[in-house]
């Protein structure tokens, strides 16, 4: 059996397309691993040698391919530092609407340079597969081809597998307390007694599944108040203005920051932040008597 492809770049830009609404329209992973792969390793590089070189006897089929491969992986890096100093940014669909309109400019600057070239010229894609070589090989040869379909088989579907089920990376979660101005400074460091503090108490679950924390705030060694439960999805974050009120004089009084895990129980608390204040007492205003 001989299959002819007519035109392999109309069936690159429909597949590049079909990714694009695959990944927009529905969630199928397998599906976007088995598009994606030729969709950023070979696609690119193939397009852009198709159009620097329109001729079939131009490059053999092995420097074709290995050159398809490598100019992709040059090209796509160099896409991602181009968006990064557009208004877009590396996303997911600039990178995939840029990487598709290079791919289908390519693909008509190939396909109008073949149309100035002899048809006997052009690069035509066949693929011969024979069935009745396999029947009249010997029992080795037949075992031997069995194993090797088997082979490549399974290497295609451990990388889908493998790709589509990505290792789990350290496990954590963000603790954090930031000034009232929303950044790593600002904090309260005078107050008087019964005057509340503020800050703003941040966390972020990277634990890859979802938690219920509980943090407490301690000055000195009171508690002084407890927040929570706070129920996290995995990267899920949780930010929230608080405030604190200091109920005794002192310099240099710790304030705690302590957050608790349902999963882990103890005393010991999973995550602790501190800052240091100093408390006064409430001044009062002289009154003035008459003469």
């Amino acid at each position: 059996m001989r299959i002819k492809i007519k035109n392999e770049l109309l069936l690159i830009d429909i597949l590049s397309l079909t990714l694009i609404a695959i990944i927009s329209l529905t969630p199928l992973k397998v599906v976007r691993i088995i598009l994606g792969l030729p969709f950023i390793l070979f696609f690119p590089g193939y397009t852009l040698i198709a159009a620097l070189f329109p001729k079939r006897t131009q490059l053999d089929t092995i420097e074709r391919v290995a050159l398809s491969f490598g100019l992709s992986i040059a090209v796509v890096p160099l896409i991602g530092l181009i968006l990064n100093y557009t208004p877009w940014g590396i996303r997911l669909y600039p990178i995939l609407i840029s990487l598709t309109g290079f791919i289908i400019v390519m693909s008509a600057i190939a396909w109008i340079r073949r149309l100035y070239i002899l048809p006997a010229e052009r690069l035509n894609i066949s693929i011969n597969i024979d069935f009745s070589s396999f029947a009249t090989s010997s029992k080795l040869d037949r075992i031997l081809t069995v194993i090797l379909i088997g082979a490549i088989i399974a290497a295609v579907g451990t990388l889908i597998y493998v790709i589509s089920t990505p290792k789990v990376g350290e496990k954590f979660t963000e603790f954090y307390i930031l000034g009232e101005g929303g950044k790593a400074e600002g904090y309260p460091r005078e107050l008087v007694v019964g005057e509340k503090g503020y800050v703003i108490l941040g966390i972020v679950n990277h634990e890859y599944k979802t938690v219920s924390y509980t943090a407490k705030i301690l000055i000195g060694d009171k508690t002084n108040r407890s927040i929570g439960p706070i129920i996290l999805k995995d990267k899920e974050k949780w930010e929230k203005k608080i405030s604190f009120t200091p109920t005794t004089p002192g310099k240099n009084i710790k304030v705690r920051f302590l957050l608790f895990r349902a999963d882990q129980p103890g005393s010991r608390p999973y995550r602790s932040l501190h800052l240091w204040i100093n408390v006064v007492e409430k001044k009062i205003s002289p009154t003035l008597t008459p003469e």
